[in-house]
């Protein structure tokens, strides 16, 4: 890490037992002028004796949700630095969004708020290229004090006040390394957080931006007025077919179909079942 009078970048990560990830997410930050912050909620294995080696800062604080954590964050952290980012632990930056960062946040005129850069995916080693996928827009840098997470319980998406958000053509890379185990708990986790924002009736962002706002406006007005159940085949076939993920191999043929399809699935069996409980009959509403 450079020193901190060379800082132009705060990164924030949140982790609970990310001994496996954490890892390649510094790795990758290591020749960044950055502070970075990890916001731990009661790791038990090696997660903040990683993070303390490779001299980053840790905070623990319990865990609410995660556009709350985020928020807490963003929000409490001694941030110094003019600009911040958001990172999961399980993500880390291509070589090429590492040599482009530093000069486009040192550059930036006084109008730019915000970049955005895409998400590229990897499952089981194989990049996830097809099935509408990639590439994945997502604002992950912003002024220091302009932006906030939505608060949602999932699919939450960064808000950005006071000026223009532009693109960086580098990519992050999600990969996770913890196997496919934690993976469906993790999506059986997502899914019960998703049909507890649609029973509260939690509204998203009308503002949100670019191509996070159109998929949100589609995954509203056209997904979330079709049937429920065969909303999760229609996806799917949309997604494998049309969109070719099956070009995407035997990893994508798992992926498209557990994400696509599966999870789709148990959001709408899970809402299903907790509005049997409330002697509701299953709304075909997905917002």
């Amino acid at each position: 890490m450079t020193e901190p009078r060379d800082k132009l970048l705060s990164v924030v990560i949140l982790t609970r037992n990310e001994e496996r990830n954490l890892p390649f997410a510094l790795r990758s930050l290591s020749s960044l002028p950055v502070e970075v912050f990890v916001v731990d909620s009661g790791s038990t294995d090696a997660t903040a004796q990683i993070a303390a080696d490779a001299g980053v800062r840790v905070i623990a604080h319990p865990w609410q949700t995660y556009a709350k954590q985020l928020n807490w964050a963003i929000e409490t952290l001694p941030i110094t630095t003019p600009w911040t980012m958001r990172l999961d632990a399980d993500e880390r930056l291509t070589p090429e969004l590492v040599e482009e960062i530093g000069a486009a946040l040192e550059n930036a005129p006084k109008n730019v708020a915000a970049f955005e850069m895409r998400r590229r995916v990897y499952f089981w080693g194989r990049w996830i290229r097809h099935g509408g996928y990639y590439p994945i827009w997502l604002v992950r840098v912003w002024r220091t004090g302009k932006g906030h997470c939505e608060d949602l319980w999932m699919d939450e998406h960064m808000l950005v006040t006071g000026g223009e958000t532009r693109q960086l053509r580098g990519d992050i890379i999600d990969e996770n390394h913890k196997g496919l185990g934690f993976w469906i708990a993790k999506h059986n986790d997502y899914a019960d957080r998703e049909v507890k924002d649609i029973l509260e009736k939690r509204s998203a962002a009308p503002n949100l931006r670019g191509q996070a706002g159109r998929k949100r406006k589609l995954k509203i007005w056209i997904y979330g007025n079709s049937p429920v159940f065969l909303r999760a085949f229609l996806y799917w076939a949309y997604r494998y077919f049309v969109r070719l993920g099956i070009l995407d191999g035997l990893a994508g043929l798992v992926f498209h179909f557990l994400q696509g399809f599966w999870y789709r699935l148990l959001i709408d069996a899970k809402l299903h079942e907790a509005e049997i409980a409330q002697g509701h009959s299953a709304s075909p509403s997905i917002r």
